[in-house]
């Protein structure tokens, strides 16, 4: 399993060596939560360093934007294609749609409702608290994604199967999954919120792939990291100022 491998793939940042295998960026799945909570440390850093010069607002503009640079616009891609890919008539349609590096009118409106909702959620978050906030969105945003790609099936054709699933250390997957989930409960009542909301967002999501695609692929589990981290971080904007971060 490898960390610099999981770091390469799902980051633009340097200190990364990407997979030459499928086995090897499939062993490297049990790390993906460890990647996200550092891109939303990343994140949350500008949030906290930017909120008192510059304003709540403006510095929850330039954190959302400097996770997606972090990742290259990894997820948000995944969010596009998906949204593009639901407006197809048929299976076979809507898996072609996907696979078009070209973004269609839903896909805009996905990423432009994604972020919106993610700047604003954060933006109501003092500086501290959207730090913290922003670690256990994109945190548990991977982590749902290793759920869903450890529990759903592949969409026929997509080769995701062959890549992820065909190679994935189950054991460490799902013990990846539990500890991940261990840590949000840990934060009190509103890190079990935003795990349950995280939940429910990422089972949505494969959900509606296995009716519209008849299973995940890439795309999907790009999508499902961008709903699991607006429902964390809307989570914590209703919980956070009352409840704070601790059972105490």
């Amino acid at each position: 399993m490898s960390l610099r491998g999981a770091w390469a793939f799902l980051t633009r940042l340097p200190g990364g060596a990407h997979p030459e295998t499928d086995r090897d960026l499939g062993r490297s799945v049990p790390w993906f939560p460890v990647v996200g909570a550092v891109v939303g440390a990343l994140s949350g850093t500008a949030y906290w360093a930017l909120h008192g010069p510059l304003g709540a607002s403006l510095a929850a503009v330039l954190a959302v934007a400097a996770g997606a640079v972090a990742t290259g616009c990894f997820h948000e891609d995944g969010l596009a294609d998906t949204a593009d890919a639901l407006g197809g008539t048929t299976r076979q349609r809507r898996l072609a749609i996907m696979k078009d590096s070209r973004v269609g009118a839903f896909g805009v409106l996905a990423l432009v409702l994604s972020t919106l909702v993610r700047v604003f959620a954060v933006s109501s978050l003092a500086a501290t608290d959207g730090l913290i906030a922003l670690v256990v969105a994109h945190m548990l945003g991977r982590t749902m994604a290793v759920a869903v790609m450890g529990s759903a099936s592949a969409a026929a054709g997509t080769g995701l199967g062959h890549s992820y699933a065909a190679h994935l250390p189950r054991a460490w997957t799902a013990a990846v999954v539990v500890l991940s989930s261990a840590v949000a409960v840990g934060l009190g009542l509103t890190g079990t919120v935003s795990l349950t909301t995280a939940a429910a967002g990422a089972a949505l999501v494969a959900l509606v792939a296995r009716r519209a695609f008849g299973g995940i692929t890439g795309d999907v589990l790009g999508a499902t990291e961008q709903v699991t981290e607006m429902a964390v971080l809307v989570s914590a904007a209703a919980l956070v100022s009352t409840h704070g971060w601790s059972w105490t």
